[in-house]
This record gives C-alpha cells, sequence and structure tokens, in this order.
C-alpha cells in the first residue's frame, strides 16, 4: 500500500484536524524508529498512519480498533498493518509480539503529550522543545490529563527503550513533519 492510499483512508473517516494530526505523528514516530531498527520505513509509517483511523466513528475501548479492523481489510490494507493496529488496543486481545506492534503502542500516547506540552510553550514550537520541558510536565498529572502516563512507561518498557530516551527520539521524530503537524510555532526552521 502507498502513503497516498493510506491518507486517502484517513481522510474518508477523520475529519477532526487533531486526530489527523496526531496520527501523522504517530507515523512520524513510526518512521523513526524503522529507520533506527533497520526495518521496512513504509510499512511502519503507513501502520501509524492508519492506527486511529476509526477512532472518530468508534470512540470507546469497545469499537476502536476491533470495529475498524474489518474496514481496513476491505481497503486492502495488509494484515500485518491490521493486526499491528488491532494490537496498540490493550482490550483486543492481539499480543505485542513483535517489533512493530511494540513501537506502534509504544509511540502512540506520547505523540499526544508531546504535543500538548508544545502548545502552551510560549513560543508554540517543537524545534525549540526539550525532553527536560516534558519531564517538567509529566510530573504535573492534572497537564494533558487524558495522556496516559502508565501505557507511555508500559510502552518504554515494551520497547526496551529507556523512558526519556524514547522521549527524546519521538521529539526528533515530530521535528521532521513539524509544518505538517501544526508545531513549528513562532519560530523560524532551518
Amino acid at each position: 500500500m502507498k502513503r497516498s492510499e493510506a491518507l486517502a483512508i484517513l481522510n474518508q473517516f477523520v475529519k477532526k484536524d487533531s486526530l489527523i494530526k496526531h496520527n501523522l505523528a504517530v507515523e512520524a514516530a513510526m518512521r523513526f524508529y524503522a529507520q533506527k531498527f533497520n526495518e521496512d520505513v513504509e510499512l511502519w509509517g503507513i501502520t501509524g498512519l492508519l492506527h486511529d483511523f476509526d477512532y472518530e466513528i468508534h470512540p470507546d475501548l469497545e469499537s476502536h480498533p476491533q470495529k475498524g479492523a474489518p474496514l481496513l481489510r476491505q481497503k486492502g490494507v495488509a494484515e500485518e498493518i491490521v493486526l499491528a493496529i488491532l494490537s496498540h488496543g490493550c482490550n483486543t486481545g492481539i499480543p505485542r509480539d513483535n517489533l512493530l506492534r511494540k513501537t506502534l503502542f509504544a509511540c502512540d500516547e506520547i505523540t499526544g503529550l508531546i504535543t500538548a506540552v508544545v502548545l502552551v510553550r510560549p513560543s508554540r514550537s517543537i524545534l525549540d522543545l526539550t525532553v527536560s520541558s516534558v519531564k517538567k510536565k509529566w510530573k504535573d498529572l492534572r497537564f494533558a490529563a487524558g495522556a496516559n502516563r502508565d501505557e507511555i512507561t508500559q510502552g518504554a518498557q515494551e520497547l526496551g527503550i529507556d523512558l526519556w530516551e524514547h522521549v527524546g527520539n519521538v521529539i526528533e521524530a515530530m521535528r521532521v513533519t513539524a509544518g505538517e503537524l501544526g508545531l513549528i510555532g513562532n519560530i523560524e526552521s532551518d
């Protein structure tokens, strides 16, 4: 599957700009890790791009991503991607038993927290964001309360990477697509 085909699926089912940007952020993180682990960058990127494609039509844990899987199969999405997307839900029964699945789980929640941190900074930019800024906000459990810190920690552990190294990796990944994510803020990029 080509990225353009995956984007067409995403745009068919997702109308909220924030959810599109979330999927794009996870795509960026997945591409980063695919390169780091010497894996298929396109396959991993498409997995990240589609992981929450059904969240607007199935916004509860009993439906997402389970009810989205048949839709992906109808669209011709590779079973490896479908199973990885199913595995990022904690209630699907699909184990996170390979690197693709572990990485998707690890990248999902953290991108939301990082985005939230960026949006409260004076620069509103990921280009000057540091890991220490995320650490400071991490401690305030009222900040970005929807970002499940237990799942973020679990994801890094399952991936076998120190949490704060993982945060740094995802920041670096998201910087690559800062314009597409709307996270350049008031800083000029090179």
